[in-house]
């Protein structure tokens, strides 16, 4: 019997980095091995937003899956104060967290339209687009990406332009922190009937420019996929948002009460909180900003070119060599330092490793120290 075969969950394969840190020269200034290959906050959230958690009363029954009242009324006011989109809250509907919407988005559009078959994603990118894809049986179809790691839409074919279901945006991009032109992307799925997902989970983390959203384009044919993860630092309580077109929102919202799928009431209630608190971004943007400052500029100094993104909190690095893995290995032994390689993101980018300053100052001091050391 044969059937289909997972690959290997790319973060499982860095376990010999790990092994290599462990036993390596950077250890033996008594510091900790700094993992900084995944994208995971460390920084506390809001202390009413931890109070709300635990003291809701909304564990007692079943929370409404498409989010309370509340709970997308604070995300209507949080899209009006931040991207100056007014929305109302039948357009938007609660998810747990933004991964599960990202892989199973491809089967329920693939059940609303069978007579398409493919999804469309930037070639360097978030793997779980192209994993959603294969999950629903669809063809995952790489875009390629420019010189500034941005989308390029008039790479996409007439063929698979007819044959998608959807294409992802993802805007300030994981890994490379591009900012695609997201008007252009809905005017492009528009043209063809192709519905545009934007994925906006780091918006908050735009330096180049405001944050931007798809939906300042119009609503029509686009969704924008949000998330408290990153914003407020609450990847544990997966609290996440869809909003946009009306017709696929209502389509959304049915199909995905009918599977279970519930954000938790007390992540609810707290995520209220947290959608109308900015003064806890603000400092996060500060603590991420400096981070990124320090490390491209100790990596810089070792003649690692790390150039500042225009968005998110990773630090997309060129291998010298374009030897991605022999870097990756460099940094964990010689560092103490556990990176990504840049096959995770795609086949497009092998010679890069990404690098996501998540781990708290003290830390990412010392790596600065560690670097410092080192003879490149």
């Amino acid at each position: 019997m044969s059937g289909f075969v997972l690959p290997p969950y790319p973060y499982d394969r860095l376990a010999e980095l790990l092994d290599a840190a462990a036993v390596g020269s950077a250890v033996a200034d008594g510091g900790p091995v700094v993992d900084l290959s995944i994208g995971t906050p460390c920084d506390p959230p809001p202390t009413a937003v931890i109070e709300a958690l635990a003291t809701s009363g909304a564990e007692r029954g079943y929370p409404p899956s498409i989010g309370t009242v509340a709970y997308r009324e604070a995300a209507v006011r949080w899209l009006e104060r931040r991207f100056g989109v007014a929305l109302d809250r039948s357009q938007l509907a609660a998810c747990v967290g933004s991964k599960e919407l990202v892989a199973g988005l491809p089967h329920w559009l693939r059940l609303r339209d069978p007579e398409r078959d493919t999804v469309l994603y930037p070639a360097v990118s978030y793997p779980s687009y192209a994993m959603g894809a294969a999950l629903a049986g669809c063809r995952a179809v790489a875009v390629p990406t420019d010189s500034e790691w941005r989308i390029d839409l008039g790479a996409i074919s007439d063929d698979d332009a007819s044959r998608a279901l959807c294409l992802w945006v993802n805007s300030p991009a994981n890994p490379t922190g591009a900012l695609d032109d997201l008007d252009a992307a809905a005017e492009w799925g528009r043209a063809r009937g192709v519905t545009v997902l934007s994925d906006e989970c780091y918006a908050e983390f735009t330096w180049a420019s405001d944050p931007r959203t798809i939906l300042t384009s119009g609503t029509s044919g686009v969704l924008a996929v949000h998330s408290l993860s990153k914003r407020s630092n609450l990847a544990g309580v997966r609290a996440g948002f869809y909003a946009g077109d009306a017709a696929l929102v209502r389509y959304l919202s049915e199909i995905r009460k009918h599977a279970g799928l519930m954000l938790p009431g007390p992540a609810q209630a707290a995520a209220v909180i947290a959608f109308d608190d900015d003064e806890h971004v603000a400092a996060q943007r500060a603590r991420y900003s400096g981070r990124l400052d320090a490390l491209a500029g100790a990596l810089a100094r070792q003649g690692l070119e790390a150039p500042l993104p225009e968005g998110g909190f990773y630090l997309w690095v060129a291998a010298p060599g374009g030897d991605a893995w022999g870097l990756a290995r460099r940094l964990a032994s010689e560092a103490g330092m556990i990176v990504s390689p840049g096959e995770f993101y795609g086949d497009a980018a092998p010679g890069y490793v990404r690098i996501a300053v998540v781990r708290p100052d003290d830390e990412i001091e010392l790596l600065v120290r560690r670097l410092g050391g080192l003879s490149w």
